[in-house]
């Protein structure tokens, strides 16, 4: 139950701002933002998840690429099959590699930045989709883009919409990080929260760390935080921006 914001100019010369907050298993291991990947995807930078070797988030600076992926509901593999990770899908879309899932792929919302375009990419374990991300701001989590049925989109759309992103000394990202921050005086398992412990839901998951990021044609800058308890906001100091 990932939550992802993306802001998308205007202009093909202005910035995509995105920020990423991302919930899993606290035990499933993850190295932070770095690049893992020198030898299959050279100058790939991303989370990776150690268990399966893919991506949550990847960015290839040089490209202006990222892609990010959230869970999506979907029916179980079939009987028989060998589920394939999908993390494996963020790496082949910075690389530019068109995803074309299976039915040994569960659920997804892949979110792709190639430079000033958009678009998410769903998978619901029997049909795929795409959505052109139109100029504007937008939140997805594990439904549709901007879906109202989403409590925390719902809630806090407005709010990041009406958030700058116009850069700054102290970072562009510190309107969304102080909308985050409202947003976790709720209690973790409330349906419009952000900061999220989705345990109470049947889910393994809280919240465990975010990245923000702003691409251009031939640029990423992407940076990295981690929440100091998962499913409990704190303010996160971003790292520098990552590169291969």
């Amino acid at each position: 139950m990932c939550t992802v914001i993306v802001r998308v100019p205007d202009s093909a010369t202005e910035p995509v701002r995105l920020l990423a907050v991302r919930d899993e298993d606290p035990a499933r291991r993850w190295q932070p933002l770095g690049a893992w990947w020198p030898d299959a995807h050279p100058g790939v930078v991303g989370v990776r998840d150690v268990r399966a070797g893919g991506a949550w988030l990847a960015a290839d600076p040089a490209r202006g690429r990222l892609a990010v992926l959230l869970n999506r509901a979907s029916p179980p593999v079939p009987e028989g099959t060998v589920a394939v990770s999908r993390g494996g899908l963020v790496l082949d879309a910075v690389a530019g590699r068109e995803p074309r899932p299976t039915t040994a792929v569960l659920g997804f919302n892949l979110v792709e930045v190639d430079g000033p375009r958009v678009r998410v990419v769903t998978w619901d374990g029997v049909e795929r989709r795409e959505t052109v991300v139109p100029p504007g701001t937008h939140m997805i989590a594990h439904d549709d883009l901007d879906d109202p049925g989403t409590g925390r989109i719902r809630h806090w759309l407005p709010a990041f919409a009406s958030g700058s992103t116009e850069d700054a000394a102290d970072g562009w990202w510190r309107p969304w990080l102080g909308t985050v921050a409202r947003s976790a005086e709720l209690p973790p398992d409330d349906e419009r929260a952000i900061i999220r412990d989705n345990r109470p839901l049947g889910y393994p998951t809280l919240s465990l760390l975010l990245c923000a990021a702003s691409v251009t044609e031939g640029a990423v800058d992407v940076r990295y935080g981690e929440l100091a308890e998962p499913g409990h906001w704190n303010a996160i100091a971003l790292s520098p921006p990552v590169s291969g």
